[in-house]
């Protein structure tokens, strides 16, 4: 596991420490897990150290997370990293890294949700203290965040992929939801602070429902569309009419119509990188999928 000629590993993670953080080197140091942009190496019982290892703008994300996360995490009722510390770029790696604290659950992709109920309302509390109106200087989205037929062709090309791959049976279905959004009216409310990036590998569970949300890298301002989306791909069947009741405020027709358009823009994305993997990394996401193909199925249920 590399950035660049560097490797990764728990040796560097502590020579990175004792560089900079010398009273946290001589915790014990295990790789946690290897994500998108970073790596998560656990920092005795508490903390983390996520370092970029994949991306060109990993550095900048972690960067990010580290000015904005602390002061909104602490209305947040769900755990999530709080920054503790900052690294900078030196002899011994070239990009800065961060410490956090530790967030216990495991990936929602590959410990799903089994308490709809009790999800629903712990997703619906997360997201009703987090969307509260960001300050103008507030980051704007990596890959997305604005109207959406601006993902049009991105969408199709999608969903063409799926297709011609025999991945999903209906794709008429899917279109419809799709353009159904793509009609709605924009946002026009102030922008809200979000996520960003709420697919199932970023939401963890413990005992069955929602314990904890990690990875900030992709948290802007925008439409709180982006984020309800996830609740489609998140819950099992049955529990998104109660999230939607739980949500405060609660949203508007046109809101929950750019969601689902957003839920099934996230579902294909979802099982592309299932499926196949993108953007050069070897192999897919195995448990990408099947929450993905689950969130299509609930969808395209819909009648309009």
């Amino acid at each position: 596991m590399t950035h660049a000629e560097v490797e990764i590993g728990a040796e560097l993670v502590r020579e990175l420490l004792r560089d900079q953080h010398p009273d946290l080197a001589d915790r014990p140091v295990t790789f946690g897990a290897r994500g998108w942009d970073n790596q998560l190496w656990r920092l005795g019982d508490d903390l983390a150290v996520r370092l970029p290892w994949a991306t060109d703008s990993a550095a900048e994300l972690l960067l990010k997370e580290h000015t904005w996360l602390p002061s909104l995490a602490a209305r947040l009722p769900l755990p999530v990293p709080v920054p503790q510390r900052l690294g900078e770029p030196s002899a011994l790696f070239p990009q800065c890294w961060i410490v956090t604290t530790w967030v216990p659950g495991e990936p929602a992709d590959r410990a799903p949700v089994t308490r709809g109920a009790a999800a629903a309302d712990a997703l619906a509390a997360f997201l009703t203290a987090l969307h509260q109106p960001a300050p103008d200087q507030a980051p704007t989205g990596r890959d997305h965040g604005g109207p959406l037929p601006h993902y049009t062709e991105g969408f199709s090309a999608g969903l063409a992929w799926a297709a011609e791959s025999g991945l999903i049976s209906d794709p008429e279905a899917v279109r419809a939801v799709w353009d159904d959004a793509a009609a709605a009216p924009h946002w026009d409310g102030p922008p809200l602070w979000l996520h960003g990036d709420l697919h199932p590998a970023n939401v963890l569970t413990t005992d069955g429902t929602i314990s904890g949300v990690i990875d900030f890298g992709d948290m802007f301002a925008g439409d709180p569309a982006y984020d309800l989306a996830a609740a489609w791909i998140l819950l099992p069947d049955g529990a998104i009419d109660r999230f939607h009741a739980a949500y405060r405020p609660t949203p508007d027709a046109d809101t929950l119509r750019r969601a689902r358009g957003l839920a099934v823009l996230k579902a294909l994305a979802c099982i592309s990188i299932g499926e196949a993997g993108v953007h050069g990394r070897p192999g897919g996401k195995a448990t990408w999928g099947p929450p993905a193909y689950a969130a299509l199925r609930r969808l395209t249920a819909i009648k309009y």
